[in-house]
């Protein structure tokens, strides 16, 4: 396949007509003025170094190096080539909390978008490290799986709202569980799963996926967003939740679970306050990870050809150069223009 890296410089090419109308005008019109002095053909005769050949053929010389000039400046690409980049870093994968009661606003502005916050900064941390996405509330779904793509993971990372799972809970089993599988089989890779929620209304078998994650190498970090006091739901049209009673909802942080299945992950409980604390002792903690080859992805880029346009540039240049509108007395007996 070809095409041009900077297709702009094309647009130079515009100038080579309105130039080459532009001579044609200014010959025009030294020929209407050479006729003044009499007849061409005695002019001629009287003045045989002068070539009007010659000084076309620079000009038609300057206009083919102007159109390889824009050519080059272009970026001629053809075909693809393939190279191969390895990455030294961990697998991170991220699961969030996106229940109902991640809206709450004990934590400014609310638990969710407080957990956005920190996941958004972490991953503007990451070089070479992967990291894959999963959402979850009653169940849990993979949103990305790993990947080097970090914008494409704050995308998805910005969407993030409970509307995103339609079942309502907090199913953190699963969500482990669905984390866990996203991961690579390399040996001597350090991996994490960052687990972010609020544990209200856990459902059963968290502490067993987390045990069956550490078992597979994963340590798993807790961050429990909310207070103990807790606070009202309330939602995108400005409502808060309530129950069937007509009582508004209060939610409050179950941080007891969040520490069990730390422990039980072989990782850290991390609280999240309205401080910083947390990103910074969740960035240390990612820092001292392993870190080894991950990948060795192949993607294909388009191969340079200007190189041999501008070998070409070169060889018009020097043609111009040694080509003089007078004739050279040293070659008068070489007719290559009349």
């Amino acid at each position: 396949m070809f095409r041009f890296a900077s297709p702009i410089f094309l647009y130079l090419l515009i100038l080579i007509p309105v130039l080459t109308a532009i001579y044609v005008l200014i010959q025009y019109g030294m020929k209407q003025k050479m006729k003044k002095f009499g007849d061409t053909e005695l002019l001629r005769y009287l003045m045989p170094d002068v070539s009007p050949v010659r000084r076309h053929v620079k000009f038609a010389l300057m206009m083919l190096a102007l159109g390889l000039i824009s050519v080059v400046l272009a970026r001629p690409q053809y075909g693809t080539r393939n190279e191969e980049v390895k990455r030294s870093g961990i697998e991170i994968a991220i699961a969030v909390d996106v229940s109902n009661s991640m809206l709450c606003q004990d934590v400014s502005p609310s638990r969710l978008e407080k957990s956005k916050m920190i996941v958004s900064k972490l991953v503007e941390m990451f070089d070479e490290d992967k990291v894959g996405l999963v959402a979850f509330a009653g169940s849990a779904i993979t949103l990305l799986p790993m990947t080097s793509d970090y914008v494409s993971a704050k995308m998805f990372l910005d969407q993030l709202n409970p509307e995103t799972i339609s079942i309502q809970g907090t199913n953190v089993a699963e969500a482990i569980t669905r984390a866990t599988a996203g991961f690579s089989k390399k040996n001597n890779v350090g991996r994490a799963l960052i687990l972010i929620t609020d544990a209200e209304d856990n459902e059963a078998g968290a502490i067993e996926a987390a045990k069956h994650a550490k078992e597979a190498g994963i340590q798993i970090f807790v961050l429990s967003v909310g207070t103990a006091q807790g606070g009202p739901i309330q939602m995108y049209d400005g409502t808060f939740k309530k129950d069937l009673s007509g009582n508004v909802v209060t939610t409050k942080l179950n941080e007891q679970i969040g520490k069990d299945i730390a422990q039980a992950g072989g990782g850290m409980y991390i609280h999240v306050d309205q401080t910083n604390m947390a990103q910074a002792i969740l960035e240390q903690e990612i820092g001292k990870m392993q870190k080894e080859d991950i990948s060795a992805s192949m993607y294909s880029a388009y191969d340079e050809q200007f190189v041999a346009v501008a070998l070409l540039l070169f060889f018009v240049l020097v043609a111009e150069l040694c080509i003089m509108e007078r004739k050279n007395h040293l070659f008068k007996k070489i007719k290559l223009f009349s």
